[in-house]
């Protein structure tokens, strides 16, 4: 049986053997097939899908316009960083917890307010009758009217133009917070910048940028990326919400001058300069909505008046008071950048490093003129934003190259700048009351006088923006808490 058995096994492994070259051959000869019929179509698949979608010079420039102009808009949004510490670092440590929320609900409230109404009021359509001269009617919740409207034969989508967009008017809303820092209560602030970001700002925006009156007004306004339109805004909002608000406990003494009340950390507010700085070349060759020849340009007149609104502030401060004071320099820079922003892409190089200089001396003798007049702005907000938005937006009609009274064509320019400077802020001055005022009469403005003396933070979030510092000395075992009504380091600027 073992023999029978040893036989039959021999016999199907013989079997085997004898199968296995064909079926060698047979999975060599597939993967050889397959290869053969691959290769052959490879050609007419590449054809196929060069055809579909076929790369040109077109395609490419759009998709340049679109990442440039993203790429831009983060450099806007992050400017909100640089603006909470400019206006922590010049304020006292008690309130600074309460300064970075209001800084980062501009943004958020900003987003969510502009996208939903103001975006449409800004650049929508409006069906005729002469409404579209003062306010867009179309294109709610980010409607795909406003690309039918507005963007028209523009590279850009709807998508990049609206976070580029909502980025300036979180911008416009966060420049007030400065001016009325230490004293307001958060829920009254909270509403207020609702209403700039729906309703102020994007009526001002649609004047100009939306297609409005004023863009053709005259020889035609020339704001390019919002001297008047986003700071000046912002400023005379400022200046409204800080006279309502009234002067910080202990600002002026019982003969009625002005206290300086030191900032609490120079370095948070130099930092967030260089912040804003690095962010306005987002702001300003962003502004040019392409990626063109004209972006490098406008980076290098942005690049000057910054630098020269610096200087010019700091020798200005330094022969008035003996001293070249840091936060006034810093104020020199903002205001420097602030006045170009208007004209940057209409001056030239030597145009820029003018406007950039007078801005850093105005910017000066302005916070010293609010002082003596009882408006208490901490930060100098009125005077960088509204103040040199102001300058920057009229220094168009004398140092442009076509049309500039400096350049030998006569006053008509600056005339029609003029008009829409006076037309600008007594708008925002008159909606921002109503605001206000309203926000007085229902909510209340300002926190309780016990609250203001003890900071902001516990009262209005809960706890202490720089909560305790548990490192030991000696044989002490106690914490310590940092910041708490506390007021730390040099003076910023005359009378702060």
């Amino acid at each position: 049986m073992r023999s029978n058995a040893l036989h039959e096994r021999n016999n199907v492994k013989g079997s085997i053997e004898q199968e296995r070259p064909w079926r060698r051959k047979l999975w060599l000869t597939v993967p050889v097939v397959a290869g053969i019929v691959l290769m052959s179509a490879a050609p007419a698949l590449a054809q196929e899908v060069e055809e579909e979608a076929p790369i040109t010079a077109d395609a490419v420039q759009i998709a340049l316009d679109n990442i440039w102009v993203l790429i831009a808009a983060v450099l806007v949004i992050f400017m909100q960083a640089g603006f909470a510490l400019v206006e922590a670092g010049l304020t006292r440590a008690k309130s600074v917890a309460n300064i970075m929320m209001k800084n980062m609900m501009d943004f958020c409230v900003g987003v969510l307010a502009f996208g939903a109404i103001g975006f449409a009021i800004a650049f929508g359509g409006t069906g005729g009758d002469g409404l579209e001269d003062f306010v867009g009617t179309s294109g709610w919740f980010i409607g795909s009217d406003i690309a039918t409207n507005y963007l028209g034969e523009s590279t850009l989508q709807l998508a990049t133009f609206f976070i580029f967009q909502v980025a300036f008017a979180a911008t416009a809303a966060t420049i007030v917070s400065g001016a009325m820092a230490e004293r307001t209560k958060f829920k009254s602030y909270f509403v207020y910048s609702i209403f700039i970001t729906a309703l102020v700002y994007p009526v001002v925006v649609h004047w100009v940028w939306g297609g409005g009156w004023l863009s053709d007004f005259g020889e035609g306004y020339i704001d390019f990326a919002g001297s008047s339109i986003v700071h000046m805004v912002g400023g005379i909002a400022a200046l409204v919400g800080a006279a309502f608000l009234g002067p910080r406990i202990g600002k002026y003494g019982p003969d009625g001058k002005p206290r300086a009340i030191p900032g609490h950390s120079i370095p948070f507010a130099i930092i967030g300069v260089f912040i804003l700085f690095i962010g306005w070349f987002g702001f300003n060759p962003g502004s040019q909505l392409a990626a063109d020849d004209a972006v490098a340009p406008i980076a290098v007149t942005t690049l000057l008046a910054g630098a020269a609104g610096g200087v010019f502030a700091m020798l200005a401060v330094w022969l008035k008071t003996g001293k070249p004071d840091v936060g006034m320099a810093g104020n020199g820079v903002l205001a420097g950048l602030v006045g170009i922003t208007a004209g940057c892409a209409a001056v030239n190089n030597w145009g820029a490093l003018a406007i950039g200089a007078i801005a850093g001396v105005i910017v000066v003798f302005s916070v010293y003129f609010f002082d003596r007049v009882r408006i208490d702005d901490p930060v100098g907000a009125v005077s960088v934003h509204g103040v040199c938005g102001a300058f920057g937006t009229l220094a168009v009609g004398l140092f442009a190259t076509e049309g500039g009274l400096l350049h030998g064509d006569g006053l008509a320019l600056l005339g029609t700048q003029a008009v829409g400077v006076i037309a600008i802020a007594s708008f925002t001055a008159i909606a921002m009351a109503i605001v206000f005022g309203a926000i007085k009469a229902i909510i209340g403005l300002r926190v309780p006088e016990e609250e203001e003396i003890a900071g902001l933070d516990v009262a209005e979030h809960g706890s202490a923006g720089y909560g305790l510092d548990l490192t030991t000395t000696g044989g002490g075992g106690s914490g310590v808490l940092v910041g708490a009504g506390a007021s730390a380091g040099a003076a910023v600027g005359a009378g702060r």
